[in-house]
């Protein structure tokens, strides 16, 4: 990282960023080409979870290249001045690399989701109608590696 002074390293500090983020962007190569996609998403245990529909490009691309890169970020604010070069920006980011699967078993899949509702709902019981759960793809992100920044 460049600037070392705003580089977040204490893992729970990290995993708070994660925990504040709204979105997740997940980045793959498709064909040779990047393919940028914003989603919802849960984080436990060094794993990401998304939901998807069962049929569509991000999937596609997966089942051809599991490499992933993944961004989020919280706290964004912009902040004026007067003069232009005196603007900023307020934010806390993380970027990581991984490798994504399609998660098949039903359990597995009503465990992800579980992941997913408590990062946007909190804590609780959550059920899924059967149908649900077959028309719903899963993707798990095993976290490789991730950084953090922070700048206030």
């Amino acid at each position: 990282m460049r600037k070392k002074e705003k580089e977040v390293t204490d893992q729970t500090a990290i995993e708070a960023i994660i925990q504040d983020a709204a979105v997740c962007r997940l980045g793959l190569v498709d064909n040779g080409e990047p393919y940028i996609v914003p989603m919802n998403f849960g984080y436990s245990n060094g794993r990401l979870f998304f939901h998807s529909a069962k049929e569509g490009r991000k999937l596609d691309v997966i089942r051809s290249s599991s490499r992933v890169c993944f961004e989020l970020e919280s706290g964004v604010e912009v902040i004026g001045a007067e003069k232009p070069c005196g603007w900023t920006t307020r934010f806390s980011s993380v970027i990581g690399y991984g490798r994504a699967y399609i998660v098949e078993d039903a359990e597995e899949k009503k465990a992800g989701l579980d992941v997913i509702m408590r990062h946007y709902a909190g804590p609780g019981d959550f059920a899924y109608p059967p149908v649900t759960l077959e028309k719903t793809a899963i993707i798990l992100v095993e976290v490789e590696s991730m950084t953090a920044k922070r700048s206030e």
